[in-house]
C-alpha cells in the first residue's frame, strides 16, 4: 500500500490560494491583539464587532423568515449569489425530499430509520440471538466462530439479500455464541468462491497478538450486565464558547507503545480540563486494520479500535469527560471505506453490480489518491448503514458530535483532487458536484440534530462550499461548523518562505477572516496534518534544532528561543481571536510537541519513538 498518511495530507492541501473560495460578505471590525487567550477572550466580549455580527445574524434571519413565506429556498435569501445556481439547489432540494419521503413511507421516519443496529447485525431477542447481515452478492452464508469450532451454520436469505439465522440459548441460559468470542460470516459468491468475512456490522474486532499479517476477527461482544459499563454522568451542555483538544489516543502516552482509553481517562483527560477546553475530538476510534492510516482507512465502521482497548474502556472515557463537563466528538469517516477486504467492509463486494453494493461500480468505486472505496450514497441500505452508524455512537457511547473527515471528496466526483477552488460559484455546483453524497449529509444532519439537538457537527471541507453550514431546512448542508483549513497553511507558509520582517500584517488578517459571515468556522493554527511526516510543528519551524539543546530555563534563552517563543504565543493568540467562531488544538501542540509524527511501519524498524 502506498503511503496512506502522504496521500490523506494531499488532498487536504490541494486548495491552495484557491482557498480563497471563503470569501468575506462583511468584514468584522479589526480587534486590538491581547498578549494572552484569556485577555483575548475579554476582549472579544462586547466589543463593537461583537455587537456588529449580532445585528447581522438578527438581519439574516428576518431574510429568511421572509422567503420561507414565499416557499422558495430561504438560503437564496442568505447568500443571493446562490440564485444563480438555482436549478442546481432546487434539484439538490427536490432530491433530499424524496429520498427523506421514500423512507417516511417505508418505515414511519428518518430517526426510526436510523436504528438500523436494532436490526441488523448481533441482536437479541427473547432466549435467541439473531444474526442479519445484508449480503446480496452471496448465494449462500453461514455463521462461523468458536461457538460451533467453525462448522457453518447456514443462514436463510430474504427477497432484499438479507441473510439470518437464530440460535436458541443453551438449556442453562446461556447464549448460544459466548461473548467476547470470534465469529465470522462465510460467503460463496455467484462465481462459485468461498470467503470468510467479518461481519458487516460487528462491534469489536480484535487481531492475535504477535502474528504478522495476522487477519482480523469479528468479536461478538455481549458482556454480562455485571461488567457492563454504567453511566454516571449526564452529557453537559453545549459549549457556548467551543474550544477543542483533537486527540489520539493511541499516541497520548509518553512510553513507545499504543496507549489505552484507560489511561488517556485517568492521565490526559485531567490536563484537558485544567488547560481551559470544553471539548476533545478522538481521533482514529473506529477500527482501522493499518495504523499508520491515522484512523482514516476504517474497516469496521461501528467497532470500536480494539488497539487501545473494549467498547466498555471508551464509555468510561466518555463518561468521565462528561463528569468534567467536555463534550466528546467522534472524528467519524463517512467519505471512503478501506479497500482491504479480508478484514473490513469492502469484503462485501464479491463483484456485484452497483444496485447490490455498499460501493459504487467502476472508476467511480475506487478513490486512486487513497487507494479506497467510495460508497454508494443513493443505495437504500447504505443510507442506513451509514445513518445508523451515526446514532450508534450518539445512543451507545453518548458521543455529543461529530467530525466529519473528507467532505471535500464527498461533495465533489473530482473529490478535490488537483483542483484549486478560486471561489467562484461555478466551482460548487453542476456537474462536478456529487448530489447523492450532499444529499446524505443533509439527512445525517437533520437526524443527528434531531437525536441530539445539542450535537454539534463539523464538516472537513477545503473548498469553502456556500451553504455547507447553513440549515438543512433552509436548503444547507446543515453543519454548526466548517474548519478553516487555509488558517494552517498560512501561518505555514509564512514560516518557511518568508522573512519576519517581511510580514503583513494585513495580508495575515485577511487570511485569518476570510470566511463567510452567516457560517461558522472552527479556527486552528495547526492539527495533526501539519505534524506528519514530511512536515514539520509550528514548533520545530520556530526552534528546529535548538529546541533539544536550548529550551533550558536553566540558561540564558538564544535569540532562536526568544523569537520561537514570542511567535508560538503570538500566532496563537491572532489566530484565536480573529480566526472563527470556535478553536482546536492538536494534542501537544500547545507546547511544541511532537516534533513530527511517524506511525510505526518498516521504513522506521516498527518504531514508537515519534508516535507517542
Amino acid at each position: 500500500m502506498h503511503s496512506v498518511l502522504a496521500s490523506h495530507s494531499h488532498l487536504r492541501h490541494v486548495a491552495t490560494s484557491g482557498r480563497s473560495g471563503q470569501h468575506i460578505a462583511a468584514r468584522p471590525t479589526p480587534l486590538r491583539c491581547c498578549t494572552s487567550l484569556s485577555g483575548t477572550r475579554r476582549a472579544l466580549t462586547g466589543s463593537r464587532a461583537s455587537r456588529h455580527a449580532h445585528t447581522v445574524v438578527r438581519a439574516v434571519a428576518q431574510l429568511v423568515q421572509d422567503r420561507a413565506d414565499t416557499k422558495e429556498l430561504a438560503i437564496y435569501s442568505v447568500d443571493p449569489q446562490l440564485a444563480n445556481h438555482r436549478d442546481h439547489l432546487d434539484y439538490r432540494w427536490g432530491q433530499f425530499t424524496s429520498v427523506k419521503e421514500n423512507i417516511e413511507k417505508a418505515v414511519g421516519s428518518l430517526d426510526e430509520f436510523s436504528k438500523g443496529y436494532e436490526y441488523l447485525g448481533f441482536t437479541r431477542k427473547g432466549n435467541k440471538t439473531i444474526y442479519r447481515e445484508w449480503a446480496p452478492g452471496a448465494k449462500a452464508a453461514a455463521l462461523i466462530g468458536d461457538f460451533n469450532n467453525w462448522e457453518p451454520a447456514w443462514m436463510n436469505r430474504d427477497e432484499w439479500g438479507v441473510w439470518s439465522i437464530e440460535l436458541d440459548d443453551g438449556p442453562d441460559g446461556s447464549p448460544a455464541i459466548p461473548h467476547n468470542s470470534r465469529v465470522k460470516i462465510r460467503l460463496q459468491s455467484f462465481h462459485d468462491w468461498w470467503v470468510d468475512r467479518v461481519p458487516a456490522w460487528i462491534k469489536y474486532a480484535t487481531v492475535p497478538e504477535g502474528e504478522m499479517g495476522a487477519k482480523y476477527n469479528g468479536v461478538y461482544w455481549d458482556p454480562p450486565r455485571g461488567e457492563r459499563h454504567l453511566w454516571r454522568n449526564r452529557r453537559p451542555r453545549k459549549p457556548r464558547a467551543l474550544r477543542i483538544y483533537e486527540a489520539h489516543v493511541g499516541m497520548s502516552g509518553e512510553d513507545e507503545r499504543v496507549s489505552t482509553y484507560v489511561e488517556f481517562r485517568d492521565n490526559v483527560l485531567p490536563r484537558i480540563k485544567a488547560q481551559g477546553y470544553t471539548a476533545i475530538q478522538l481521533m482514529a476510534i473506529q477500527e482501522h486494520a493499518y495504523y499508520a492510516s491515522f484512523g482514516y482507512h476504517v474497516t469496521n465502521p461501528f467497532a470500536v479500535s480494539s488497539r487501545s482497548g473494549t467498547p466498555e474502556d471508551l464509555k468510561s472515557l466518555v463518561d468521565a469527560a462528561h463528569g468534567m463537563g467536555i463534550a466528546v466528538l467522534l472524528d467519524v469517516v463517512h467519505s471512503h471505506i478501506s479497500s482491504n477486504a479480508d478484514d473490513g467492509l469492502a469484503g462485501f463486494d464479491l463483484g456485484q453490480s452497483q444496485d447490490m453494493n455498499y460501493f459504487r461500480g467502476g472508476e467511480a468505486g475506487y478513490h486512486k489518491l487513497w487507494d479506497s472505496r467510495c460508497l454508494n450514497y443513493s443505495h437504500w441500505e447504505v443510507q442506513r448503514y451509514l445513518l445508523s452508524n451515526l446514532r450508534y455512537w450518539i445512543e451507545e457511547f453518548q458521543f455529543d458530535g461529530f467530525r466529519f473527515d473528507g467532505v471535500t471528496s464527498m461533495l465533489y466526483h473530482h473529490h478535490g483532487i488537483d483542483v484549486g477552488f478560486s471561489g467562484a460559484y461555478h466551482e460548487y455546483f453542476g456537474p462536478q458536484a456529487d448530489v447523492e453524497a450532499a444529499v446524505y449529509l443533509m439527512m445525517a444532519n437533520e437526524m443527528v440534530h434531531k437525536v441530539l439537538p445539542d450535537a454539534i457537527t463539523i464538516a472537513e471541507d477545503v473548498s469553502g462550499m456556500p451553504g455547507l453550514c447553513r440549515p438543512v431546512t433552509e436548503g444547507g448542508l446543515g453543519f454548526d461548523y466548517r474548519l478553516n483549513m487555509a488558517i494552517p497553511d498560512t501561518w505555514i507558509r509564512l514560516l518557511k518562505h518568508v522573512r519576519d520582517e517581511h510580514w503583513e500584517m494585513m495580508e495575515i488578517v485577511n487570511a485569518l477572516c476570510n470566511r463567510r459571515y452567516t457560517e461558522k468556522t472552527v479556527a486552528y493554527a495547526e492539527s495533526h496534518d501539519q505534524a506528519l511526516v514530511g512536515d514539520k510543528t509550528i514548533a520545530m519551524w520556530l526552534f528546529d534544532a535548538e529546541m533539544y539543546t536550548n529550551m533550558s530555563t536553566l540558561n540564558e534563552a538564544t535569540p532562536v528561543i526568544d523569537r520561537g517563543m514570542s511567535l508560538h504565543k503570538m500566532i496563537r493568540t491572532i489566530t484565536m481571536a480573529l480566526g472563527g467562531e470556535a478553536w482546536l488544538n492538536f494534542m501537544g501542540n500547545e507546547f511544541g510537541h511532537p516534533e513530527w509524527l511517524d506511525f510505526p511501519r518498516e521504513g522506521n524498524g516498527w518504531s514508537h519513538q515519534h508516535c507517542r
